[in-house]
Protein backbone atom coordinates (compact mmCIF):
# COMPACT_ATOMS: atom_id res chain seq x y z
CA UNK A 1 0.00 0.00 0.00
CA UNK A 2 1.37 3.58 -0.98
CA UNK A 3 3.13 5.37 2.49
CA UNK A 4 3.53 2.49 4.45
CA UNK A 5 6.49 1.91 5.62
CA UNK A 6 9.27 -0.98 4.69
CA UNK A 7 11.29 -2.12 7.06
CA UNK A 8 14.17 -3.30 5.36
CA UNK A 9 14.44 0.32 4.12
CA UNK A 10 14.76 2.12 7.03
CA UNK A 11 18.40 3.04 8.58
CA UNK A 12 19.52 2.87 12.25
CA UNK A 13 19.39 6.57 12.04
CA UNK A 14 15.86 6.99 11.08
CA UNK A 15 14.67 7.06 14.37
CA UNK A 16 17.33 9.04 15.85
CA UNK A 17 16.56 12.13 13.36
CA UNK A 18 12.93 11.64 13.71
CA UNK A 19 13.50 11.97 17.42
CA UNK A 20 14.85 15.46 16.73
CA UNK A 21 12.04 16.23 14.44
CA UNK A 22 9.49 15.17 17.22
CA UNK A 23 11.38 17.78 19.48
CA UNK A 24 10.71 20.36 16.77
CA UNK A 25 6.85 19.05 16.85
CA UNK A 26 6.53 19.69 20.85
CA UNK A 27 8.36 23.56 19.96
CA UNK A 28 5.51 23.95 17.65
CA UNK A 29 3.05 22.39 19.89
CA UNK A 30 4.01 24.62 22.71
CA UNK A 31 3.67 27.57 20.70
CA UNK A 32 0.03 26.64 19.62
CA UNK A 33 1.50 25.55 16.02
CA UNK A 34 0.41 22.65 14.25
CA UNK A 35 2.62 20.06 16.05
CA UNK A 36 5.11 19.45 12.69
CA UNK A 37 8.46 18.78 12.95
CA UNK A 38 11.34 18.62 10.21
CA UNK A 39 15.04 17.87 10.01
CA UNK A 40 16.82 17.68 7.11
CA UNK A 41 20.36 15.78 7.39
CA UNK A 42 23.29 15.87 4.78
CA UNK A 43 25.00 12.39 3.60
CA UNK A 44 27.78 12.47 6.91
CA UNK A 45 24.83 12.65 9.45
CA UNK A 46 25.03 16.61 10.23
CA UNK A 47 21.58 18.45 10.69
CA UNK A 48 21.59 21.35 7.77
CA UNK A 49 17.68 22.24 8.54
CA UNK A 50 15.22 21.93 11.68
CA UNK A 51 12.41 23.68 12.28
CA UNK A 52 8.42 23.52 13.27
CA UNK A 53 5.56 25.04 11.78
CA UNK A 54 4.89 28.50 11.73
CA UNK A 55 2.33 29.54 10.28
CA UNK A 56 0.21 31.61 13.07
CA UNK A 57 3.43 32.85 14.25
CA UNK A 58 4.65 34.31 10.78
CA UNK A 59 1.27 34.54 9.64
CA UNK A 60 2.13 33.12 6.71
CA UNK A 61 0.53 30.00 5.07
CA UNK A 62 3.49 28.82 3.32
CA UNK A 63 5.21 28.82 6.88
CA UNK A 64 4.79 24.95 7.13
CA UNK A 65 8.47 22.49 8.69
CA UNK A 66 9.51 21.50 5.78
CA UNK A 67 9.43 24.38 3.75
CA UNK A 68 11.61 26.54 6.71
CA UNK A 69 14.30 23.19 6.68
CA UNK A 70 14.58 23.36 3.07
CA UNK A 71 15.55 26.92 3.37
CA UNK A 72 17.58 26.44 5.96
CA UNK A 73 19.21 23.18 4.27
CA UNK A 74 19.47 25.31 1.08
CA UNK A 75 21.56 28.18 3.00
CA UNK A 76 23.62 25.81 5.19
CA UNK A 77 25.12 23.56 1.90
CA UNK A 78 25.23 26.96 -0.42
CA UNK A 79 22.59 24.93 -2.96
CA UNK A 80 19.67 25.08 -4.33
CA UNK A 81 20.00 21.36 -4.85
CA UNK A 82 19.90 19.09 -1.85
CA UNK A 83 21.31 16.07 -3.43
CA UNK A 84 22.73 13.29 -0.73
CA UNK A 85 20.09 14.52 2.14
CA UNK A 86 17.53 13.11 3.55
CA UNK A 87 13.91 14.73 5.00
CA UNK A 88 12.65 13.76 8.38
CA UNK A 89 9.34 14.98 9.08
CA UNK A 90 7.30 13.97 12.18
CA UNK A 91 3.49 14.05 9.30
CA UNK A 92 3.37 13.09 5.82
CA UNK A 93 4.26 16.22 3.50
CA UNK A 94 1.37 18.14 1.90
CA UNK A 95 1.26 18.81 -1.68
CA UNK A 96 3.09 22.24 -1.85
CA UNK A 97 6.06 20.46 0.73
CA UNK A 98 6.06 17.22 -1.21
CA UNK A 99 6.84 19.51 -4.57
CA UNK A 100 9.39 21.54 -2.45
CA UNK A 101 10.97 18.61 -1.33
CA UNK A 102 11.09 17.18 -5.39
CA UNK A 103 12.26 20.41 -6.74
CA UNK A 104 14.89 20.38 -4.25
CA UNK A 105 16.33 17.08 -5.39
CA UNK A 106 16.35 15.53 -1.96
CA UNK A 107 16.27 11.68 -2.62
CA UNK A 108 15.04 10.54 0.59
CA UNK A 109 11.96 11.45 2.64
CA UNK A 110 11.06 10.03 5.63
CA UNK A 111 7.84 10.45 7.62
CA UNK A 112 5.69 9.56 10.73
CA UNK A 113 2.20 9.59 10.73
CA UNK A 114 0.56 9.83 7.55
CA UNK A 115 -2.54 12.17 6.40
CA UNK A 116 -5.16 10.36 5.19
CA UNK A 117 -6.78 14.13 3.61
CA UNK A 118 -3.49 15.74 2.90
CA UNK A 119 -0.95 13.34 2.58
CA UNK A 120 1.10 13.67 -0.76
CA UNK A 121 3.38 10.76 -0.15
CA UNK A 122 0.74 8.31 -1.18
CA UNK A 123 -2.10 8.78 1.46
CA UNK A 124 -4.46 11.07 -0.66
CA UNK A 125 -1.93 11.83 -3.65
CA UNK A 126 1.33 11.12 -4.48
CA UNK A 127 3.82 14.14 -5.95
CA UNK A 128 6.82 12.08 -4.68
CA UNK A 129 6.19 8.99 -7.19
CA UNK A 130 4.30 10.94 -9.67
CA UNK A 131 5.58 9.26 -13.01
CA UNK A 132 6.12 12.80 -14.44
CA UNK A 133 7.91 13.69 -12.12
CA UNK A 134 12.10 14.00 -13.52
CA UNK A 135 12.68 13.31 -9.57
CA UNK A 136 11.21 10.38 -7.78
CA UNK A 137 12.80 10.73 -3.82
CA UNK A 138 12.97 7.17 -1.94
CA UNK A 139 9.70 7.74 0.82
CA UNK A 140 9.74 5.83 3.99
CA UNK A 141 6.73 6.38 6.07
CA UNK A 142 5.10 4.85 9.22
CA UNK A 143 8.59 6.03 11.43
CA UNK A 144 7.54 6.66 14.86
CA UNK A 145 3.87 7.42 13.56
CA UNK A 146 2.41 6.37 16.93
CA UNK A 147 4.75 9.71 18.48
CA UNK A 148 3.63 11.40 16.11
CA UNK A 149 0.09 10.93 15.94
CA UNK A 150 -0.07 11.20 19.43
CA UNK A 151 1.33 15.05 19.56
CA UNK A 152 -1.43 16.00 16.60
CA UNK A 153 -4.20 13.97 18.57
CA UNK A 154 -3.56 15.88 21.75
CA UNK A 155 -2.94 19.18 20.09
CA UNK A 156 -6.02 19.01 17.53
CA UNK A 157 -8.11 17.53 20.74
CA UNK A 158 -7.29 21.02 22.68
CA UNK A 159 -8.46 22.73 20.03
CA UNK A 160 -11.51 21.56 20.25
CA UNK A 161 -12.14 21.14 23.72
CA UNK A 162 -9.92 23.78 25.80
CA UNK A 163 -6.77 23.00 27.64
CA UNK A 164 -6.45 18.93 29.01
Amino acid sequence: MAGEMEPSATTGNDERFMRLALREAEEADRRDEVPVGAVIVDGRGRVVGRAHNRREQLRDPTAHAEMIAITQAAEALDAWRLAGTTLYVTLEPCAMCAGAAVLARIPRVVYGASDPKAGACGSAMDVLRHPASNHRPEVIGGVLAEEASALLSGFFRRQRNGPD
